[in-house]
């Protein structure tokens, strides 16, 4: 179940974790990226993300396996490099919860609270 929350003009937005570690999708956890990268490396980071996205469509598209291939991998690069796979961006040992739903975590009573549209 997806929980929106209202952002300050009434519209729905994504929830993210207090901690800032994760946004829910469809009620399960997503890491976020790295909120220390640098603003610039992260507009180029974001960019590239979005470049092998569009990559692995016209792969898809044209039935070039070996393009997606080359695409996907560029996709995965791109959110290790945002933090958003691979090892986690914080440093106070917490466990990653990347991909399981909110419910299963301890994300799941201020999961539970928050207000649904």
């Amino acid at each position: 179940m997806n929980r929106p929350v209202l952002n300050l003009e009434g519209h729905a937005s994504i929830p993210i974790t207090p901690d800032g570690r994760y946004m829910v999708v469809r009620g399960r956890l997503w890491r976020r990226s790295n909120p220390h990268l640098d603003p610039e490396i992260r507009q180029l980071l974001v960019k590239a993300l979005m470049d092998a996205r569009r990559a692995v469509g016209s792969a898809r598209r044209s039935g070039d396996g070996e393009a997606l291939r080359t695409a996907r991998h560029q996709v995965d690069a791109a959110k290790r490099a945002l933090g958003e796979r691979g090892p986690v961006w914080w440093r106070d040992g917490a466990p990653d919860y990347n991909r399981r739903l909110a419910k299963n975590t301890p994300y799941a009573e201020w999961y539970a609270a928050l207000p649904s549209a």
